[in-house]
């Protein structure tokens, strides 16, 4: 959590907390502070429980998932160029016919020394 403050930062940032806060209130802020955390840490492990009770053995599951094969970009690219199940797969370039097809569909490209499109209700 703390790999990029070292242990100077965190003396200076000490420091200014006693000099804003003062000698008188510090301790009974930072107790407040270390009793918010616990708080929240109970709170993320009864929530964690409840999805474990919940969702069972799927719940181990879930932290296998790897998220990035969820961005937007990566989701949509694996959905329009992958193969069909029921489409024959080529052997030579790796892509069958109609996943070329619809790869050169989507990377057309306009005729050379014509405007870009405009969309004035965008604008």
């Amino acid at each position: 959590m703390f790999n990029s403050i070292g242990w100077g930062e965190i003396v200076v940032l000490a420091l200014a907390a006693l000099f804003i806060f003062g000698p008188d209130r510090l301790p009974s802020l930072a107790k407040d502070a270390a009793t918010g955390l616990k708080k929240a840490r109970e709170a993320v492990t009864g929530v964690r429980g409840q999805l474990h009770d919940t969702l069972g053995d799927d719940f181990d599951h879930l932290r296998d998932i790897d998220l990035r094969q969820y961005h937007p970009k990566t989701f949509i690219r694996q959905q329009l160029l992958a193969d069909d199940d029921d489409a024959p797969r080529s052997t030579a370039g790796g892509a069958t016919a109609a996943s070329r097809a619809r790869s050169a569909q989507l990377t057309r490209t306009r005729a050379a020394g014509s405007p870009p499109p405009f969309d004035a209700d965008a604008t």
